[in-house]
This record gives structure tokens, C-alpha cells and sequence, in this order.
């Protein structure tokens, strides 16, 4: 029987008989006041080491139009192994350097989530992938210690992907809990814990994430959980880690997660979750009151669930006008010329989305609304981290821009528009 269906059948009932009956040992320090009232405020760094077409539009926009690669398999598969890896050396390389991290901890920043393939650890069987991340990923975190920030290490694609979307890595699959690629993703998993979760880096590194953003509604729940509390098991039991296990909420309610990894049986369990509002004709039709309500909203159900809670990622988006943010070839729900399930009706023009010089007063104004009120909601939890720290031509997901021009408060904790959500 292959190695995660053997686990699924013995490792929920043989672990939580030995675990209901122990007592959670002491909570070391964790470098950071987790759930002491220290407010996480960070930043993803994206398309650096897992590219993303609508980020990284240089990389992608050198093939021809009719050939443009739609995700980071691709985009190898279509350069050859030796190309790609001089590319890819070379973004490494000059995405993101020490000024940004200096950037960051300037900005009143605290915290950077680093998204990183499953390939730089392991390549499968006819994997068009190119490996030589780790280096750049471990100088990162360097940086990220000499300007106090503290990081977590997330897998944001696994082999078949999760969720089917270009960020991980391969797009359009749902294969991940094929028990091949769950056996793959088990031992890749361990090796990012066993590297990461090392007492070498427990002063910078304060929490690891076994997988982004599975897919709940297409993929079997159970399974899903299966790989969290072995990866628990794995970050406890094995490493001997105290520092955080961060778990994506799966697209599920939050509060479904009330009765799961709960404290005092586990430890330093955060709950990832995921807040937009441009990823359906209804969410991008609302207007700027419908945007704030939801944002209340999403404080409401952070404060209705037990476990620590994190905001991942959100934006100041508050529509999907940014090229090739729904993926290559597919189009804007803003605009009505979305591509799939049955395309979007018409709201407005997304041409001057894309240019920060074209917006009105009041258009930034409703931005900087959109993001001050998201974090005074999200704070209603431990905090958020925002997507992502930098983009070629995205404004409405590059904190570094939007910082510059007014729409980030400086300091962090600063309103011009306060009290939106009355916490």
C-alpha cells in the first residue's frame, strides 16, 4: 500500500490515542508574541522563487502571443532545462535583495512569507523544473535576520498542484492527492521541516507551511487533514521544533476548523487564511460600502474562530483588471472578458487600473479606505501579510508601490479613514 493511504489509515487514530493522553509540553519563546498581543504585519515575497505570469509579465511576455507559457511548468517545458535555469538564475539572483528586506523593516514590517515550489527540493520523474533555489531562499533569510524580520517558509506548489492555479506551479491540474504525489509530497515536506525548522534558524524562521491553498471543495477533506496532523507530527515528533505550524483554511469556513489541532493537545498552530474580493462577477461588481461590509465581515469570522488566525494574503484590489491576474489568455470579470464558466457581465473599464496616474481622487481615496480597514480587521486575529512586497506593472497587489504613493498608511498603524468596521 503506497506510504499517505497507510497513514490515512492509521495515522489519525494511532496519533490521537498517544496524544489525547499527553500533556502539551511548555511553550518555548517563539521569537515573536504570538497570541501575546505582538500584531503580525508582512509581506509575501511572489514571483520570486514560484513565478507568476501576471508578476513576472518580462519573463512570460518573451515567447510569442499565441505561445505564452501559462505557469512555471510550462515555462520550463517550453525554454529546455538549460535556458531556464539560466533565466531563472539570473531573477533569483535580482528580484529581491537586501534593500528590499532593509525596504520592509523600514516600513514598520515584522514578517515576510516566502513561497517556494516543491521542485527546489525534489524533482519528480520528467519534471521540467530547474532546482537551485535553496541558496537564494537561505540568503533571504539571512537578510530577514539582520533586519529582524521574521519569516515563514510556505510550499506553495506540490507535485500535481493543489488547487489547480498557475501559483502552483502547474495550472489546471487537481492531482496532488493522487497517492503517488502524496507520497512524494510527505517526503518533501519532511525535507523543508527538517531544513527549515532547525535550531539554525528557529531565531528567523517562526512558522513553516506544509502546502498553499489547497483546493477543499475539489479535493477529499480528509485527506487534506491527514497531511496536516502528520505534518505536525513531523514538525514535533521528529525535528523537535517548537516554532508555528501554518494551516491554509482550504477555501473552507473558518470556524469548521474550531475543533481541529486545538490547544492543549497541539501547540503554535495558526490558521492561514485568505481574504479577496475580485475572484467572482459578484465581488468585483460591489461598490466601495459592499467592499468595507465584507471587510467587517471577514474581522467578525476571525474573532468566531479558536485558532490563532493570520490573514496570508490579501490586496488593495478591488477589481481583477491586472493583466493575466486570472491567468494567461482568460481576462478581467471587470471588464466581461473573463473566459470561463459562462464569462462576466460588464462593470467597468479596466484600462486605467492599470496606471496609478490615471486614477481619480476619490479612487485612491476608496483604496486606501479598502486597505486601512482590512487592517484593522484582520488585526482582530493576530495580523496579516499582505500580497505581495513587489510586481512589474500590478499595482494593486505591489505593497512597495502603493506604499510610495500613499495608499500603505505610514506608520502602519496610522488612519485617515478610521473606525470602518467599529472593532
Amino acid at each position: 500500500m503506497a506510504r499517505f493511504a497507510s497513514l490515512l489509515c492509521i495515522f489519525l487514530t494511532l496519533f490521537s490515542a498517544v496524544t489525547a493522553n499527553s500533556v502539551a509540553p511548555a511553550r518555548r519563546w517563539l521569537n515573536f508574541g504570538y497570541g501575546l498581543g505582538e500584531k503580525v504585519r508582512g509581506v509575501n515575497i511572489g514571483g520570486w522563487l514560484v513565478l507568476e505570469p501576471y508578476i513576472n509579465l518580462s519573463l512570460f511576455k518573451q515567447f510569442p502571443a499565441h505561445h505564452i507559457p501559462v505557469d512555471e511548468y510550462h515555462f520550463c517545458r517550453y525554454l529546455g532545462k538549460k535556458e531556464c535555469l539560466r533565466q531563472l538564475k539570473r531573477h533569483w539572483a535580482t528580484w529581491v535583495t537586501e534593500k528590499d528586506f532593509a525596504q520592509m523593516a523600514a516600513a514598520g514590517l515584522n514578517h515576510v512569507r516566502m513561497p517556494v515550489g516543491y521542485w527546489a527540493f525534489s524533482l519528480l520523474e520528467g519534471d521540467p523544473y530547474v532546482q537551485g533555489q535553496l541558496p537564494y531562499l537561505d540568503r533571504a533569510l539571512r537578510w530577514a535576520r539582520k533586519y529582524g524580520l521574521k519569516v515563514w517558509i510556505d510550499i506553495h506548489g506540490l507535485p500535481g498542484s493543489q488547487n489547480g492555479f498557475d501559483n502552483s506551479g502547474l495550472r489546471d491540474s487537481y492531482a496532488w492527492q493522487t497517492d503517488s504525489n502524496m507520497d512524494a509530497s510527505l517526503s518533501i515536506m519532511e525535507a523543508m521541516i527538517t531544513r527549515y525548522a532547525a535550531p539554525h534558524w528557529n531565531d528567523v524562521v517562526t512558522a513553516v507551511q506544509p502546502v498553499n491553498e489547497p483546493l477543499g471543495p475539489v479535493l477529499d477533506r480528509s485527506k487534506i487533514e491527514a497531511y496536516y496532523d502528520y505534518s505536525y507530527y513531523e514538525l514535533r515528533n521528529v525535528v523537535d521544533s517548537d516554532i508555528c505550524l501554518a494551516l491554509h483554511d482550504a477555501f473552507y469556513p473558518q470556524t469548521s476548523w474550531n475543533s481541529f489541532l486545538q490547544y492543549p493537545k497541539y501547540y503554535h498552530v495558526i490558521l492561514d487564511h485568505h481574504a479577496y474580493q475580485v475572484f467572482s462577477p459578484g465581488e468585483v461588481a460591489r461598490d466601495q460600502a459592499a467592499h468595507l461590509a465584507q471587510t467587517c465581515v471577514e474581522g467578525q469570522n476571525i474573532l468566531a474562530t479558536s485558532l490563532w488566525t493570520v490573514v496570508g494574503e490579501w490586496s488593495a484590489a478591488l477589481t481583477d483588471c491586472t493583466q493575466w491576474l486570472n491567468g494567461v489568455g482568460r481576462g478581467a470579470r471587470y471588464d466581461g472578458t473573463y473566459s470561463l464558466n459562462g464569462g462576466s457581465s460588464y462593470v467597468g473599464s479596466c484600462r486605467r487600473r492599470w496606471d496609478f496616474s490615471s486614477w481619480t481622487a476619490q479612487e485612491k481615496a476608496n483604496s486606501r479606505q479598502y486597505v486601512e480597514a482590512q487592517m484593522d480587521a484582520y488585526e482582530q486575529g493576530l495580523g496579516w501579510i499582505f500580497w505581495c512586497w513587489k510586481t512589474e506593472n500590478a499595482i494593486e497587489w505591489d505593497f512597495s508601490s502603493l506604499l510610495q504613493k500613499g495608499i500603505i498608511p505610514q506608520p502602519l498603524d496610522s488612519r485617515k479613514f478610521p473606525k470602518a468596521c467599529n472593532f
